[in-house]
């Protein structure tokens, strides 16, 4: 099994959307994809390390500001602690994926009814 880390909360700056995390991101580098879990009603940022992914869980409680920082196109950043790290090609994959999911009940309806509440613009 993937190791997790949850977001737990998220702070937008004048410049940045700063996501801090339950976990060490220690070693941790950015693999520029995201998937979702519908099961769960979030998306995934996938990190990589030396040995395996792992999985940063982006809840549906922060997706308002996934949201306006994407509009605004603010880096986001992973934060615990002491250590950040840039998550690099998150708004062209937020994107990517959020238009796969909007009207596409394999997603199924509850994903979809949450992402386009929140989504469409």
């Amino acid at each position: 099994m993937k190791k997790r880390i949850t977001i737990l909360k998220a702070i937008i700056t004048e410049n940045t959307l700063l996501v801090e995390t339950n976990g060490s991101i220690n070693g941790l580098v950015p693999g520029g994809q995201i998937l979702v879990d519908s099961d769960q009603s979030s998306f995934i940022y996938i990190m990589e390390d030396q040995e395996d992914y792992t999985y940063i869980v982006l809840p549906e409680h922060i997706w308002p500001f996934l949201k306006d920082a994407n509009e605004e196109k603010k880096p986001i950043w992973l934060s615990y602690n002491e250590e950040q790290i840039e998550l690099i090609n998150f708004h062209d994959e937020l994107e990517y994926v959020i238009s796969n999911i909007k009207g596409n009940s394999n997603y199924g309806d509850d994903m979809v009814k949450k992402v386009e509440g929140i989504f469409t613009v």
